[in-house]
């Protein structure tokens, strides 16, 4: 029995192991354009369009929402509300505020501390602790986002939802400058 307990352990350190060496770091888009400027594109009027995905990727929900960002003296305030297919609606208002190596932290009304931007190219990560609603309650997951700017105007937003490190949901968005 104790063989098979430390076979176990050792897959499972090594799924581990390998799961963290395949994220791909914002750097490699550095040469890609039309490059990402994000006081440019989070500014004005923008709209949203997407889908969130569950753990086995069946489409479980579709939104609509505007976005409008505004900037004084560097930092930027980006407010957002989603109507979701059910009539739901959700409003979330991120601050990005520059630190002192030129990057930005985002915060957000239901946001866990914070997320940390990196810009590279036309590519955008940021990772944050987002609450959820979900059946009658709040949860945190981790929310990955990876947005690549395809075109002067139009951004396509991919994010993974994990929660005690296993991905519980898939979000594709679409965002557009009005």
């Amino acid at each position: 029995m104790l063989i098979t307990y430390k076979k176990w352990l050792l897959v499972l350190l090594s799924v581990f192991t390998l799961s963290a060496c395949s994220t791909a770091d914002v750097s490699i888009y550095a040469n890609n354009t039309p490059k990402f400027d994000l006081q440019s594109f989070f500014s004005g009027e923008l709209r949203a369009h997407g889908i969130l995905k569950n753990r086995s990727g069946e489409v479980i929900r579709y939104f609509n929402a505007t976005l409008d960002g505004r900037w004084e003296n560097g930092v930027g305030t980006l407010a957002e509300v989603f109507v979701f297919d059910d009539g739901e609606i959700q409003n979330r208002t991120w601050t990005m505020t520059p630190n002192e190596s030129g990057q930005y932290i985002a915060t957000a009304n239901d946001v866990v501390g914070t997320g940390k931007i990196n810009i590279a190219g036309n590519a955008l990560f940021m990772k944050y602790v987002l609450q959820v609603p979900y059946d009658g309650d709040i949860i945190e997951v981790t929310v990955d986002d990876r947005m690549y700017m395809v075109k002067d105007g139009v951004v396509i937003n991919e994010s993974v939802m994990t929660k005690f490190g296993f991905e519980v949901g898939y979000l594709s968005i679409v965002i557009e400058k009005v």
